[in-house]
């Protein structure tokens, strides 16, 4: 019985995958349920699972290669079963048609146009045939209004950066972004942070989760003519790791504990650079935090990670002059926080208000920890 591995989807929004790793090679046999490949998307991995035990007779998708969620990335058969040559050389399906035109170069030329970044198709060629030699593209580039710098390095847009790089460019054409900033004395939770030894982080998401009980609007996300507000608050925090930027989920953030807040996101955070988060680690967020104050960022805006309504930017802790209660300037540590939210759920003052309300978490100790 003929039996296909397709590209999972594991989450709303994915549209395509990409191979990281075959474990097995073709012709080896394989267990269901067994690891078989990884699976790039989302900016994770996931292993895959063999959906049944045979042969792996074909792999269609190689390492490397991105193929659309349900296409068929390899065939698993019986052990003494052959397959059409046609099925084995059917290849995986694409959501839009897409022509690529080979350019008829030679390899100097080629290898000219890699390192100053330059199009061959845009180079009219005077070899044989229409053939692009070296001195076409020299002569493209004395042509070229300017000087065209030299590339160090070309670094194809796929895997995490093209997951990133799609997200973040469906955020900005879709939802209409407008953002809110505060200044926060942060006295307090700098005291929590030595005192129970949890990161900042882990305080920021702490105040959020309470604050989005409190402000649901800002928990939610839009399809078609509804809003949708999510009953379940899961918090997704931004990580930079050297494959990209990934957001792994602490789930239910608002019944947990400061320490275990902290605890999960210690885990996560490890997850996420060596890449070993799972499918449920990457899933289900309902708010983003992102937060640069390590990098000596003061202020920025966020881009929301969609589909969510709202994202928290965060900025590096600064001692600021502030009026004490009996009038006495003093220099209090102080962060800057900037809420950029969908205008189209969440107008300005609900924006402000729930800002408000995560500032007034982060400046008061005891409705922190209760």
């Amino acid at each position: 019985m003929v039996t296909k591995v397709v590209m999972p989807k594991l989450s709303l929004t994915m549209k395509t995958g990409s191979v990281g790793k075959w474990y097995k090679r073709e012709g080896e046999t394989v267990e269901k349920g067994e690891p078989i490949v990884e699976i790039i998307s989302e900016k994770a991995t996931y292993d895959l699972e063999a959906p049944a035990s045979g042969v792996l007779r074909k792999i269609l998708v190689k390492e490397g290669e991105e193929a659309p969620i349900d296409a068929v990335i390899a065939i698993i058969t019986a052990p003494d079963e052959q397959i059409p040559e046609e099925e084995l050389a059917v290849k995986a399906p694409v959501e839009e048609a897409e022509t690529i035109e080979r350019v008829l170069a030679s390899p100097a030329a080629k290898r000219l146009a890699r390192e100053y970044g330059i199009d061959l198709s845009l180079v009219r060629g005077t070899g044989p045939g229409g053939r692009v030699v070296e001195d076409d593209v020299k002569r493209f580039i004395q042509e070229a209004r300017g000087i065209l710098p030299k590339v160090r390095e070309v670094i194809p847009l796929s895997g995490y950066r093209k997951t990133t790089a799609d997200r973040v460019s469906t955020s900005f054409k879709t939802a209409p972004h407008s953002t809110v900033v505060m200044s926060v004395d942060f006295s307090e939770a700098a005291k929590l942070h030595e005192e129970l030894q949890v990161s900042y982080t882990a305080i920021i998401v702490a105040a959020v989760a309470r604050a989005l009980a409190e402000n649901p609007m800002l928990n939610s996300t839009i399809e078609g003519d509804e809003i949708k507000v999510f009953e379940d608050i899961n918090v997704g925090v931004a990580v930079a790791t050297d494959r990209g930027l990934v957001v792994p989920v602490i789930h239910n953030a608002d019944k947990k504990s400061l320490r275990e807040i902290d605890a999960a996101l210690k885990d996560l955070t490890e997850k996420a650079r060596e890449g070993k988060l799972k499918r449920e680690e990457i899933s289900g967020g309902t708010f983003t935090v992102s937060n640069l104050g390590m990098f000596d960022v003061e202020f920025f805006t966020p881009i929301i990670n969609p589909p969510e309504a709202a994202i928290l930017g965060v900025g590096k802790i600064s001692p600021k002059p502030m009026v004490s209660a009996d009038g006495k300037i003093l220099f209090k540590p102080s962060v800057m926080l900037s809420l950029s939210y969908d205008h189209r759920i969440v107008d300005g003052a609900p924006a402000a208000k729930f800002l408000q309300k995560v500032k007034h978490y982060l400046e008061s100790l005891s409705a922190l920890q209760s």
